[in-house]
């Protein structure tokens, strides 16, 4: 049977999903603490008992839509998918949203890809093969797969349509869907729970931003119940929080599905003339329809006081979220042992500084670096180097972002600087101090960040 073109209803509720109906109301909306965290479970009073749960953390698939190209972080992007970004001096991007599943129990992952995508494949293989397939788990790469049409994703919604013949051979009573290119921390156990104990046909996870910021994204309101009543997808003009004038409600990109639902608004979307997007199409149809669509406040992990979630979109959210890593108190938290962020680690030696005293010493002050890296005689402040970055004699690098295999020569002088792979920087350089010389070789920024494409090559 043609996986594209089967009847919304051959994904009837399994058992183990009829046990979950619930008897009681949806759930109240809680107000989170100052850390992100509510007193109250946020959900009915009759929750789904451990073993309910467990059964439906087996019982869901979850789907990374890790396709787009990633067009705003370019250079970056140039040679690679915006989720195989490197991040934080020894992660990827998309290490985030899968350590996420892991550690919520969710053990069936599929990372769907699409545009150059070599390094994001390559890195899943490095870095998530650990998984026991013989156990029905894993984190598998599934490329556009043409079954239907002859072209590649058009929309979020389109990705998954045209990987529905995956779900018919899986047969999942729940569908998570996530974005590869988001840096935060959640137990999507807590969505699942909450979307059961609602009875919902789609969760979706929401958070508050400054008004300012809600233009780029999903904004929606809610009752008191957590039903989504509005959805508009980046409005001109975002409807405010009732009693929070500065701040609007807004989605996370992050959806739980009952499969059939899913199934259904996905086979009505791709009839129709439409973008094939969950948050222009899919989500504000259902809410007109009343359909059973509900919000989960994002309750954070990163045991911080401030909730934190950041979109990768731009060349500078990606530059801050970075240097939100080596303050001295970071506001993401990357040390948490019950909450560990998964990657591939080199086989590298560990870092080190040479040189004490005299003319020249080794300094690594306020950053992190990777195994490999070797700061010679040098000045490092306040940046992140990957893996096997070499720094030599009485450069100063401030404020950067170096990946992998880059060598910076001696005298040299980096302030506010993306490096991208296996760049040298010629003895004596400078760079980030004269912004409109730097803008006739480089990407700059408009808040003043220079960005050096992978391999460049000096004259």
């Amino acid at each position: 049977m043609n996986g594209l073109a089967y009847r919304a209803r051959s994904f009837g509720p399994p058992s183990v999903w009829r046990a979950y109906r619930p008897t009681a109301q949806p759930y109240d909306m809680p107000a989170a603490a100052p850390n992100g965290h509510s007193g109250r479970t946020g959900v009915a009073e009759s929750m789904p008992s451990l073993h309910q749960l467990n059964e439906a953390l087996r019982s869901t698939t979850a789907m990374v839509l890790a396709g787009g190209q990633g067009e705003r972080l370019s250079p970056l992007t140039r040679d690679r998918a915006k989720p195989a970004v490197p991040f934080g001096g020894v992660y990827r991007v998309i290490d985030f949203t899968l350590s996420n599943c892991i550690n919520s129990g969710i053990r069936r992952i599929h990372v769907l890809t699409q545009y150059k995508s070599y390094s994001l494949d390559r890195h899943i293989k490095q870095a998530w093969n650990f998984l026991q397939s013989e156990m029905g788990e894993f984190v598998d790469v599934i490329p556009p797969q043409h079954r239907s049409v002859e072209r590649w994703y058009s929309g979020t919604a389109d990705a998954l349509y045209q990987n529905i013949y995956t779900l018919e051979m899986e047969q999942p009573a729940f569908v998570l869907i996530l974005g590869g290119g988001h840096v935060y921390k959640m137990e999507n156990s807590e969505m699942i729970t909450a979307h059961l104990a609602a009875g919902a046909d789609l969760t979706v996870a929401c958070t508050e931003v400054p008004l300012e910021q809600a233009s780029r994204m999903g904004v929606m309101s809610a009752d008191g119940k957590g039903r989504i009543h509005r959805f508009q997808e980046k409005p001109a003009d975002p409807e405010p929080m009732p009693g929070n004038p500065s701040s609007a409600l807004v989605s996370m990109g992050i959806y739980v599905f009952s499969t059939a639902a899913l199934v259904r608004e996905l086979t009505a979307d791709a009839a129709n003339d439409s973008h094939h997007d969950f948050g222009k199409d899919i989500i504000p149809d259902m809410v007109r329809r009343g359909q059973k669509v509900f919000a989960f406040p994002f309750r954070d992990r990163n045991s911080q006081t401030v909730k934190y979630w950041r979109d990768i979109g731009t060349l500078d959210s990606y530059f801050e979220s970075n240097m939100d890593l080596v303050s001295v108190s970071p506001v993401f938290n990357l040390y948490d042992e019950e909450w560990p962020i998964r990657t591939y680690q080199p086989q590298a030696p560990p870092p080190k500084t040479v040189f004490r005293g005299g003319e020249r010493q080794g300094e690594l002050l306020d950053s992190l670096a990777s195994n490999g890296c070797i700061i010679s005689g040098a000045r490092v402040e306040h940046s992140i180097l990957g893996p096997r970055v070499f720094v030599h004699s009485w450069a100063h690098v401030e404020e950067c972002v170096v990946f992998e295999g880059v060598e910076i020569g001696r005298h040299a002088r980096i302030r506010r600087t993306i490096i991208d792979k296996g760049v040298m920087i010629p003895d004596g350089e400078v760079i980030g101090y004269d912004l409109e010389r730097d803008r006739q070789r480089f990407t700059v920024t408009e808040s003043g960040v220079v960005v050096i494409p992978k391999g460049f090559v000096f004259a």
